[in-house]
């Protein structure tokens, strides 16, 4: 079968606005592989329709992704062509299935739980899917264990994506495939993945850190030095943190890092702000109250600029301890401020959530 995405756009705009990819992996995820992605202007009355009538006799099925406030526009004009009418965001005819998404996160939504169950219902079987998380796999050893489990022969296709050092493996499979074989390349997935892994399910680090600390009944503290609040922001997020987040401090100035936490004047003017050593005395210094059994320590250079001690943007300590230990860990990020924040931030989660585990 085959399938088409017409994305309609201000062509103004970068092509980062149109906010297409979310749709189109929730579509992949359910096995649904677009053969032809076009983005079309939004504001030309002649594109749409043109499209459609050439796509409505190729495709069985066409998506258009759009912004919500064109909707009535778009479904009018596909009625027009395909002579039927929608029902809700839906216009089957015997030859192809036509659907409007919105570039958004309900579009996404919709398409997992609208298009992807009409277009098996045409092709007579379901897909499903397992999905790993990982946290800084490197790319050649999630590529190596994908072309390992193409090797075995087995019914199933790899998907890998990857944003802010998250990374995502969806194992795509039929409902007539073999569990033997959806097993086997899950097994071979995770073993090579394993010490990158911290999920087999779709749930962010954030998600997964909060559930385990939840599960051993231990609070968490959170000492931020240039990830301004974001390692706390993601576990306070989750309905019920309060049971276990005790603390968040972004301690940014030197001064702060000594009264705040402990961090010593020796440290600070030796070893500097950014260093491990001072990293490691956050870290403590949260520990030292007594009132948490986790705590996790950021420091490092987000950039654009260094701090004009030689270290280069992108460098990172984090921290993580409980009462019996703290270990320190040093990265070397790459990309801009907010992706090495953002960065850090999962780092920080995935390490914390490792601690316990």
């Amino acid at each position: 079968m085959k399938f088409a995405a017409l994305v309609l756009r201000n062509i103004r705009q970068t092509l980062l606005s149109v906010g297409f990819a979310e749709v189109a992996d929730a579509l992949l995820s359910g096995g649904v592989c677009l053969d032809e992605v076009a983005l079309l202007p939004y504001d030309d009355p002649t594109a749409l329709p043109a499209a459609i009538q050439r796509l409505k006799g190729e495709c069985d099925g066409v998506f258009v992704v759009c912004d919500e406030v064109l909707l009535p526009a778009v479904k009018e004009g596909i009625e027009q062509v395909a002579g039927s009418k929608f029902s809700g965001d839906l216009l089957e005819t015997e030859e192809c299935l036509f659907a409007l998404l919105t570039a958004d996160e309900n579009g996404k939504l919709r398409a997992k739980s609208e298009v992807v169950p009409a277009v098996d219902k045409r092709r007579g079987q379901s897909f499903y899917s397992v999905v790993l998380k990982t946290v800084l796999a490197p790319p050649e050893k999630v590529l190596a264990a994908a072309e390992e489990v193409s090797e075995t022969g087995a019914r199933v296709s790899v998907h890998t994506s990857e944003e802010n050092g998250v990374g995502r493996v969806e194992v795509v499979y039929r409902s007539s495939t073999p569990k033997v074989e959806v097993d086997e390349a899950v097994r071979i997935l995770a073993t090579a993945l394993d010490p990158y892994l911290y999920a087999m399910e779709d749930v962010t680090v954030g998600e997964q850190l909060f559930r385990a600390l939840k599960l051993h009944r231990l609070k968490i503290s959170t000492a931020e030095s240039f990830t301004g609040g974001g390692v706390g922001e993601a576990i306070v997020k989750n309905p019920g943190a309060s049971s276990v987040f005790f603390e968040g401090l972004n301690t940014y100035s030197g001064e702060s890092k000594k009264e705040r936490l402990g961090v010593s004047e020796y440290t600070l003017k030796t070893k500097g702000a950014v260093s491990g050593d001072t990293a490691y005395e956050m870290a403590a210094g949260l520990l030292k109250t007594g009132n948490c059994d986790v705590a996790v320590a950021t420091t490092g250079i987000a950039g654009p600029d260094s701090d004009g001690s030689g270290t280069p943007p992108g460098t990172c300590f984090i921290a993580v301890g409980t009462r019996e230990r703290v270990r320190v860990f040093e990265y070397l990020l790459k990309g801009d401020r907010a992706s090495v924040t953002r960065q850090a931030v999962n780092l920080a989660l995935f390490l914390a959530y490792k601690e316990i585990n």
